[in-house]
């Protein structure tokens, strides 16, 4: 089987998220790009796509398919089948931390530029390519540019955090 005979990685990827923040007691998210093949609250949608819960306390017969995320939630209180292509899912992260995966925005999304004299054709987008992209964090003032909205960070301050008061 050569690669464009391989299937995609990302359904694989989704199911892999998902069962990690089960195991680790995290709500799963997954981001949306919706269009005219997603079956969902049109409603919920905002810009365009729409975040869903796809924890098994949010859902019903939740099927994490190679080519369907399929399963019925509540919105509103009134019961919804729901049905994404794997390939609109455009990340999977826990809702608790942010931890996740980014993937290429849907084929239809990416922008038609002809590459430069530099660049060699790319099928990154592809839903054969099967490339993920997965965010990282860069260091503070890793830009060079300074174009980094975040404030620096003040002396002795260490990751936020939040306080319960009661």
């Amino acid at each position: 089987m050569n690669e464009q005979e391989s299937t995609s990685t990302r359904p694989y990827l989704i199911r892999a998220l998902h069962e990690w923040c089960t195991d680790n007691g995290f709500t799963p998210y997954i981001a949306v790009r919706v269009d005219d093949s997603v079956q969902v609250p049109r409603e919920y949608v905002n810009d365009g796509e729409i975040v869903l819960n796809v924890g098994f306390d949010a859902t019903s017969g939740l099927q994490l398919g190679n080519e369907y995320i399929e399963f019925k939630a509540r919105f509103g209180g009134k019961p919804r089948d729901i049905m994404v292509p794997v390939g609109r899912v455009i990340a999977i992260y826990a809702r608790e931390n942010g931890q996740g995966m980014a993937f290429p925005p849907p084929v239809d999304l990416l922008p038609e530029a002809a590459p430069g004299p530099d660049e060699a054709p790319s099928d990154a987008g592809s839903p054969e390519s099967g490339r993920v992209v997965q965010l990282v964090a860069s260091e503070p003032g890793a830009d060079s540019d300074g174009d980094d909205p975040r404030p620096p960070p003040t002396a002795g301050a260490g990751r936020p955090a939040l306080k319960r008061v009661k």
